[in-house]
């Protein structure tokens, strides 16, 4: 099947964190493909990888990068997808520096962002943004939701309990 979601990243070092998108999106059966593409190292790749992004079937690019994490705010002056960037603690200021970097784009450029290290909400974000046009997508987010929702009520039940 298709990749619709690509997930980039700067380094194979934000592979612990940006592999939390990729099993999101496995678990509400949305395909995707990930990849290295640096801002600053291959700057020849990103151009390729979000010039081309939409031709290849992605409608959904999610970005990890820390540090100036450039990574999110280019692929999306690249392409017209929507691109999800997620703030990587690669850094002493533990990411910070990466939120605002991602956050503040200027005006026509957005990046929706999530999170420090929450590469589980960008996946999440990216399947909502695709369930707008799918109803088998939206049932499984719906799905998904409702399970968040049980194991928080067993949870409680199980602390009153006790």
């Amino acid at each position: 099947m298709n990749a619709k979601v690509g997930i980039i990243m700067g380094s194979d070092s934000d592979l612990p964190v940006m592999r939390a998108a990729g099993d999101i999106l496995s678990q509400l059966e949305v395909p995707f493909e990930m990849t290295i593409v640096s801002a600053h190292r291959t700057p020849d790749r990103l151009y390729e990888y979000a010039g081309n992004a939409e031709g290849r079937g992605l409608r959904v690019i999610i970005a990890g990068a820390g540090g100036a994490a450039h990574l999110p705010g280019m692929a999306a002056s690249l392409s017209v997808l929507p691109v999800i960037g997620v703030p990587i603690s690669a850094t002493r200021l533990e990411g910070e520096d990466a939120l605002l970097s991602i956050v503040q784009m200027p005006a026509g450029v957005p990046v929706a962002t999530v999170a420090i290290d929450n590469a589980t909400n960008a996946g999440i974000l990216a399947a909502q943004m695709l369930a707008t046009g799918d109803d088998a997508l939206r049932q499984r987010l719906a799905q998904y939701k409702a399970a968040l929702s049980a194991k928080v009520h067993d949870k409680a039940r199980q602390l009153e309990d006790s």
